[in-house]
C-alpha cells in the first residue's frame, strides 16, 4: 500500500475524473489524500479518500468565481483564459504550496499525483523532493512546430501560405508567453523556489509522467509527443458497470422514445443559457427529435416555456443518456466530448472559451462532429449543423473510430496502472521524478 496526494482544481471538469482516479486506487489498497476546495470534498470522500480542504487558498465557488477573483466578472475567450492563468491558476500556486509542504510535514506520501493547474503539486514536490506525476483531464495538445500554435481555434495549414502564418502566430504566442513566464518565476518566488529555466509552456506537467485523458487519435497528426506522456482515454471510465444514479422524472420519456434523442449542454462552468441552450432549444424546436438539455450548475429555470419536444434537469447521468443518444450538442467541453466519443456519439460543438476552441477545432477537422466557431451559435447554424451530422453517415463512423480507441487505452484503471508503475521504479533523485 502507498500513501498518494492527489489534487485537483475546484471545478467539477477537474474533480469527477479525478475522483474516479482515487476511488480505483482506493480499491486496490492504497492510502489516499485529495487535495481540493471545500465544495469538493465530499467528491472524494464519497469514494474512500481522505478529503483535505485548500487552507490558505483563497476559495472559490466555480459558478461565481469573480467574487474570490473580480478580474473575472464578465471575462470571456482569450480574456477569461488569461485571467484563469494569472489570477486563479499562478496567483494560487504559492498558497497551495504551502498548504501541501504543511500536510506533508504532518504526515509524508510516497507520490503526489494530480491536476496540471494545481501548479501547487509543482512546487511543493519540487520542495519537498518528493516523486510527483501528473494526472491531467484535461487535452494535453503542447506547442511544436507540426501543430498551430494552441489556443486560437486554427486547423493544420494547407500550402506554404498556411506554414506561413504559423511560423508567424508562432512567434507571436512565445513573445505574449514571456510576460506569463515572468508571472511564473514570481510565483516561484513566492513559493519559496530559486529561479529556473522553465518557461511557461512547460511548468504545468512532469517531465517523468503525464497520465492524461484522451489519445493520440484526436489530436493533429504530430510525431513530437514527450515519451514521459501516457494516454489513456476517458478518465471517467473505470471498466465497471455504472452505479444507479438520481434520474430526472421524465426519464421514462427518453427510454420509450421513437425519435433520435438529442442531447444539449453547457457545461458546468460557463452556464449563461443564451450562449447555446436556447439557441439549440429554438433550433430543434420544429425537428422530430427529443431534446435532453443538462443546465450543470445552473439553478434558475430556463426563461419563457419550452418547445413540446424539450426536457429539462441540472444534470443527466451520462452512462445511461449517452448509450441512449443520436448526436451531443456542446460548448466542448473535453470531459463530456470524450463522453460522447466513447459511446460513438457525432457532435455539433460551440466552443468559445479557454480550451474549448482547440476542441472544437480538433472534432470539425476529423469529422467526427460540425464546429460551429463561436460560443454564441445561432439558431440556423445549429439547425443546419445537426442536419448535416444525421444526414452524412460519416460523422457517426468518425465519432466511433475515435471511441474505440478511446475504449482501447483503458480509462481509469490504465492511470492507475501507470502511476503504480512508477511508484515501482527507482526512487527520485530530483524533482523529474
Amino acid at each position: 500500500m502507498a500513501s498518494i496526494m492527489l489534487t485537483a482544481m475546484p471545478f467539477a471538469g477537474h474533480t469527477l475524473p479525478l475522483r474516479t482516479v482515487a476511488a480505483e486506487l482506493v480499491r486496490r489498497g492504497h492510502d489516499v489524500r485529495a487535495y481540493t476546495g471545500r465544495r469538493h470534498t465530499e467528491t472524494f470522500a464519497e469514494v474512500g479518500a481522505r478529503a483535505v480542504a485548500w487552507q490558505r487558498v483563497p476559495d472559490f465557488d466555480e459558478r461565481h468565481p469573480a467574487t474570490t477573483f473580480p478580474r473575472m466578472r464578465g471575462a470571456k475567450g482569450f480574456g477569461q483564459m488569461l485571467v484563469n492563468v494569472e489570477d486563479l491558476f499562478l496567483g494560487t500556486a504559492a498558497a497551495q504550496t504551502a498548504d501541501l509542504v504543511a500536510l506533508y510535514e504532518d504526515e509524508p506520501w510516497d507520490l503526489i499525483a494530480g491536476d496540471p493547474m494545481a501548479l501547487g503539486t509543482r512546487f511543493a514536490a519540487e520542495r519537498l523532493g518528493s516523486r510527483w506525476a501528473t494526472v491531467s483531464p484535461l487535452a494535453y495538445w503542447p506547442p511544436g512546430t507540426q501543430v498551430p500554435p494552441a489556443g486560437l481555434g486554427l486547423t493544420p495549414p494547407r500550402g506554404p501560405v498556411g506554414r506561413a502564418r504559423d511560423v508567424v502566430l508562432r512567434r507571436a504566442v512565445r513573445a505574449g508567453a514571456t510576460v506569463l513566464t515572468r508571472r511564473y518565476r514570481r510565483a516561484r518566488s513566492g513559493a519559496g523556489l530559486p529561479p529556473d529555466r522553465t518557461t511557461i509552456e512547460s511548468a504545468w506537467h512532469s517531465p517523468r509522467l503525464v497520465v492524461t485523458a484522451g489519445s493520440p487519435g484526436l489530436d493533429y497528426p504530430r510525431d513530437d509527443i514527450p515519451a514521459a506522456v501516457r494516454f489513456v482515454g476517458d478518465l471517467t471510465d473505470d471498466g465497471r458497470p455504472p452505479r444507479p444514479a438520481p434520474l430526472p422524472a421524465w426519464w421514462e420519456e427518453v427510454l420509450r422514445a421513437d425519435v433520435p434523442v438529442v442531447h444539449v449542454t453547457q457545461g458546468t462552468e460557463n452556464v449563461d443559457p443564451a450562449d447555446l441552450v436556447l439557441p439549440a432549444l429554438e433550433a430543434l424546436a420544429d425537428e422530430d427529435v427529443l431534446v435532453v438539455v443538462g443546465l450543470g450548475h445552473r439553478t434558475a429555470p430556463l426563461p419563457g416555456p419550452l418547445p413540446a419536444n424539450a426536457r429539462v434537469a441540472p444534470m443527466v447521468p451520462y452512462p445511461a443518456l449517452l448509450p441512449l443518444t443520436s448526436v451531443m450538442i456542446t460548448n466542448g467541453g473535453y470531459g463530456g466530448v470524450l463522453q460522447a466519443l466513447r459511446h460513438d456519439v457525432p457532435l455539433v460543438v460551440a466552443g468559445g472559451d479557454l480550451d474549448k476552441p482547440e476542441i472544437a477545432a480538433r472534432i470539425g477537422w476529423h469529422g467526427a462532429g460540425v464546429n460551429l466557431r463561436t460560443g454564441t451559435p445561432r439558431p440556423a447554424a445549429i439547425a443546419a449543423a445537426y442536419r448535416d451530422v444525421t444526414t452524412d453517415p460519416r460523422y457517426r463512423a468518425t465519432a466511433a473510430r475515435l471511441g474505440a480507441e478511446l475504449r482501447r487505452l483503458g480509462g481509469t484503471r490504465a492511470a492507475v496502472d501507470l502511476l503504480e508503475e512508477h511508484l515501482a521504479s527507482r526512487p527520485p533523485t530530483t524533482l523529474a521524478a
